[in-house]
């Protein structure tokens, strides 16, 4: 399962490297978020989350489906600036369609609204089933929903300010201590792009960042199978230090073709007993399981949302989900009735490493 960019025809140097202050930030409210996926951020998100004003981290909350499980298109720009401000302003430019719409895919999880050229502004039908699908993912994304689809203008001012206000608190502090790690992961990147050639360059991103043999293709390793075209706009690559491990892609009808990678260095793992780690191998030596995983990193989720995303049974779902419980993979939360399932990102993450490790000891 992949995303294919079709790049056929398109200059070299309309494969860019920039980092992107806007996309650096959405990568550390995703943290803020979900610390689960990021056990090396922890400690910072902990005490991110002790120094914020009430109030600010009621409106983190209240809009945190925008970079909860995926991260809304314009969160992630195509073009990046050089100040968080600048790139706000581009966002501001965007029309209010194309925000919601944006806003809406992303509020409503895996369960994605296809709008097919129509607005939820000035269409009922997409409007009831951008507002059912939110409903389905809780209360909180419902009343999100309802309140853009309301007055989208107020809901954009509100989340502009909350992310310059986010700059204060903590934004600031940290871009100025990850940006020279930024500055030499895009000097090599760039440094290969014009040495050696896209393919090069794509190489050094990530294992799961290709070239197709013909040159006309970049292929990246995603949870569905995708397709898009970079055009004369190109495609931009934007390195994150506190997006680690995710690689974040922005593929829908309308955007440029971005990709968001992570630079930084994984830490040293505690030591993994090879009996855990045979368990781990065993529980992924299956295909549907795999499918299974690769929906739940994108974020939480119930037997019967999974059965539906893959169209199976709730019983089949609830076995394999079982298997890969026992292997340490997964975590559960119950929520009212339901019990929601995500996936033990770190321990998954270092699994390569635990084997070899349990191997060479």
């Amino acid at each position: 399962m992949t995303l294919r960019i079709d790049i056929s025809g398109l200059p070299s140097e309309r494969v860019r490297f920039a980092a992107s202050p806007l996309a650096e930030l959405t990568a550390m409210l995703h943290v803020l978020a979900e610390p689960g996926h990021h056990p090396q951020f922890a400690g910072w998100a902990a005490d991110v989350w002790a120094g914020l004003r009430p109030e600010l981290a009621e409106r983190l909350r209240e809009a945190e489906f925008l970079w909860r499980s995926s991260q809304a298109d314009f969160m992630i720009p195509a073009r990046p600036r050089p100040t968080l401000a600048e790139e706000l302003d581009d966002v501001d430019r965007i029309d209010d369609e194309t925000y919601v719409t944006a806003a809406l895919v992303t509020t409503c999880g895996s369960n994605r609204v296809h709008f097919r050229g129509v607005s939820p502004l000035t269409d009922t039908t997409a409007r009831e089933r951008a507002l059912d699908v939110a409903q389905a993912r809780g209360a909180l994304q419902e009343a999100f929903a309802e309140r853009l689809l309301a007055d989208p203008a107020a809901v954009r001012a509100r989340v502009r300010r909350t992310l310059e206000e986010c700059a204060e608190a903590f934004f600031d502090g940290a871009w100025a201590d990850v940006a020279a790690q930024l500055a030499t992961d895009l000097r090599m990147k760039n440094e290969l792009l014009r040495r050696h050639g896209v393919g090069a360059a794509l190489a050094s991103v990530s294992g799961a960042v290709t070239l197709a043999p013909d040159g006309d293709c970049i292929i990246v390793d995603k949870v569905q199978d995708k397709a898009t075209a970079a055009r004369d706009a190109g495609v931009t690559f934007i390195p994150s230090v506190f997006g680690r491990p995710h690689l974040v892609a922005v593929h829908a009808p309308g955007w440029h073709p971005v990709v968001q990678y992570p630079v930084a260095e994984p830490g040293p793992a505690e030591p993994v007993s090879l009996e855990t780690v045979t368990l781990r191998l065993e529980a992924l030596a299956h295909p549907v399981r795999l499918r299974l995983l690769r929906t739940l990193a994108r974020g939480p989720h119930t037997t019967g949302e999974l059965a539906h995303f893959w169209e199976l049974s709730p019983p089949e779902v609830s076995r394999h989900l079982a298997v890969l419980r026992r292997a340490g993979l997964l975590t559960s939360r119950r929520q009212g009735r339901y019990v929601r399932y995500s996936l033990n990102l770190s321990d998954l993450t270092s699994l390569g490493a635990d084997l070899l490790a349990a191997v060479l000891r």
